[in-house]
Formats: C-alpha cells, structure tokens, sequence
C-alpha cells in the first residue's frame, strides 16, 4: 500500500490516477448516455428509424469539425483543453432530458458531441505521454479496461433504476452530465509528460497537419467511421425496434460485453505491442466482417446479439492500433493535431454514411446497411496489409530520432568524464 501511495505522488503516477478517474467517470456518463438514449428517441421523441440516421449525422458534424476546433485553440494545453471538452459533454448530457422533438435535442446532441469528438481524440494523445513508443498499446489498453470497468458499472445502475423505476430518462442524463463534470475536475490537474518523463511545460503542437506519409493512418480513419456508424446509428435500433428488446434487455446485453472488454482490454493494447498493428488489425476486421454479416444475415435475436457483442468486444483495438501506428511513424508534436485530422476524416464519413443508410432503411430491409458495413471492414482488411512502421516513419519523424541519439551519446560521452 506504501509503494503504490509513493508512487501515485510521482508525477506518471499521479497522471495515471488523474487519466483513470477522468476515463473511469466519462465511461460511465458515456456509457450510461448509449445505454437509454435509443429508447428515448422511441419512445419519448418518437423518432423514425431514418431519424435516428439523421440525428447521427447531427452528432457527428463536430466530429468532422474537430481539426479546426482544435487548431483554434492549439495554445491551451492538452489537459486544459480535454476539461473544457468535458464540461460541454455534461453540459449537453444534463439537457438531453429537456427536450420533446427532434429539433430541441439537436443542439444538446451537437454540443455534447463536441465534447466527445474531443474527447476521443485528446485521451489518447495523454495516454500515450505516459509510457515509452514500444508500451503505447499496454497503457491505452489498460486506460480502455478503465473506461470498462467506469462503463459497467453504468450498466449496472440503468439497469437495477430502470428495473426498479428508481431511474428514468431525465435522471439518468442529469447524472451523465454530473460525472463529465467529475471527469473535468480531474483531467484539469494533469502532468505535462512525453515518454513517461515530466515536462516543465507543455508539448508544443501544430495548429493543422496533414502529410502524405500518414495516409495509412488517415485511410484507416476514414473507413473505420463508414463502418462504425452504420453499426452504431442502427445496431441498438435494431434490437430495440426489429426485435423489441427493452432497457433492462438492452442494458444486460451492454453489460455482458462491458464485461468481456473489461478482461480483455490490457491484453489486447499487450498484443498491439507484441504482435504489432499490421497483424492485429487484420484480425480484427476479420471479426467486424463475420459480426456484421452474421447480424444482417440471420433474422434471430440470440445471433443478433453474439454478434453485436462480438463487434464491440474487438472494436477498441481499431483505435489502440491505428493510434499507437500513428505514434510510430509521427513527430511527437504531430500526434494530437494528427490524431485530430484522422477523427475529422473518419467523421467526414460519419456524416454522410448514416444519412445515406438512412435514407436507404426508408425502402429496403434494415439488412442492407449492414452489409454495407463489412464491405467497409474488407476495405480496411486490405489497408492493413500495408501497414510497416518502421519503414513508413516521416522525414521529420526520423531526424527527430537522430537528433535524440545525438543528444543521448553527448550526454553518455559528458557523464563518462
């Protein structure tokens, strides 16, 4: 117990502390969100299957916008930026309830989205400032059990409240808002670190990047967002409105992959850094096309629901290995504009595909957006063929190596004096 208290007041420890309440809070304020949010648009809103495509399109303009917000406020540091991205996520959450429409929803959707697209991008980039290059997948592996664990016990709590009505829709939004803000308190007193070390200012980085030596990564984003919106706009609908599953239903399902991501999180972020991305990413899209298939394909509630926790136990590895490739062959100051520039791209994507598909569900079966889907997931399968870190670094990316080896043998050669 001494050890570990000595080691929290150092300053990795303290950040790992501070990242773990923020991602631990903001999981469960996400999670919680996820979890009610497509019975409330039912039920309460009374949204059509094609205005849940649009609401998510809605959702996603932030997203694509992300690049810019980013590069205006490129002066604030990394934590600063990532608590006031989670003050608007609970500000957006915390106002959900108000609404009865379609319209007075969308600008708590838009708002709240701007915090999470935010959010998304800038925790990995802090994540990642923890540890060495070559531990990258462990620690964002480790912070993804976290959000897990923050996810289940959401879960737990929509569940048992709506079960026992001790929960409704509007409680459950004002308590997401509550632990965004939680999450804000505790990101803000974040550490400058790079590499595990502590840095007395913050890491300079680049307003907007865009380089032709990132297209891997830039291609795996775009097609990673036309995969995951299709199934995240429509695979809760369909359980909920083709199958006629209800919270409680809907919540055990998220419960019992929650679980399963829970035990498996640090091993996976552990065989990204063994095994490497090129190899783990195959796999995965493997996955995503036998899950998606699977839920288009077979008109049963039982496969419908292995294959979506299926997707969603393997869906973090997408973002830990194209995030820790990107880190390979990047700049230290290049990673978060870069992480930002791949989130606009994968949202870029996010906005038209959802639209499209919904507009599609208006004349044909809901199988067809799935479909859909894993046609994206081969195309990505044939990216990461591709992928070679070490032959794929940036000029930039490999005289900063130089320079650091010339600065390591200098200081080796004044010590050895």
């Amino acid at each position: 117990m001494g050890t570990t208290l000595a080691w929290v007041r150092t300053p990795i420890g303290r950040g790992f502390a501070l990242a773990t309440i923020a991602t631990a809070a903001t999981g469960f304020a996400m999670a919680a969100q996820q979890n009610v949010v497509a019975n409330y648009f039912q039920d309460d809103l009374g949204l059509k299957g094609s205005q849940f495509g649009y609401i998510t399109a809605i959702r996603e303009i932030p997203g694509f916008l992300l690049i810019f917000l980013t590069a205006l406020f490129y002066r604030l540091s990394l934590p600063r930026l990532t608590a006031g991205a989670l003050v608007l996520l609970a500000i957006g959450y915390g106002f959900y309830g108000v609404s009865d429409s379609f319209w007075t929803v969308a600008p708590w959707v838009v708002l709240s989205s701007m915090g999470y697209h935010t959010w998304l991008q800038t925790q990995s980039a802090l994540g990642m400032s923890l540890t060495v290059e070559s531990r990258s997948g462990s620690m964002l592996g480790r912070l993804a059990a976290v959000n897990s664990a923050g996810t289940l016990a959401a879960m737990l709590v929509v569940l048992a409240g709506f079960q026992y009505g001790w929960l409704g829709f509007r409680s459950t939004f004002a308590l997401c808002g509550v632990l965004a803000l939680v999450a804000a308190v505790a990101i803000v007193g974040f550490p400058h670190m790079h590499d595990g070390e502590v840095r007395a200012e913050a890491v300079r980085r680049e307003r907007i990047v865009y380089r032709r030596e990132y297209r891997y990564y830039y291609l795996l984003s775009l097609l990673d967002g036309a995969r995951q919106q299709i199934f995240f706009s429509f695979g809760l609908w369909v359980l909920v409105n083709h199958f006629g599953l209800d919270v409680p239903r809907i919540s055990a399902i998220l419960l019992a992959g929650t679980t399963l991501g829970i035990l498996t999180g640090p091993w996976i972020g552990r065989m990204v850094d063994e095994h490497g991305e090129r190899h783990m990413l195959a796999i995965v899209n493997v996955a995503y096309v036998v899950a998606l298939i699977g839920y288009a394909l077979v008109d049963n509630v039982v496969v419908a629901v292995l294959c979506y926790v299926t997707y969603t136990l393997v869906f973090p590895l997408s973002h830990i290995g194209a995030a820790t490739y990107l880190r390979k062959v990047a700049t230290s100051d290049e990673v978060a504009p870069s992480l930002a520039m791949g989130l606009t791209m994968q949202h870029a994507a996010a906005i038209v595909v959802p639209i499209a598909t919904g507009y599609v569900l208006n004349y044909v079966g809901y199988q067809w957006p799935f479909l859909v889907a894993s046609g994206f997931a081969c195309l990505t399968f044939a990216v990461t063929r591709r992928l070679s870190p070490e032959t794929q670094k940036s000029p930039r990316r490999i005289a900063e190596e130089a320079q650091a080896g010339r600065a390591q043998s200098s200081a080796s050669v004044a010590a050895g004096r």
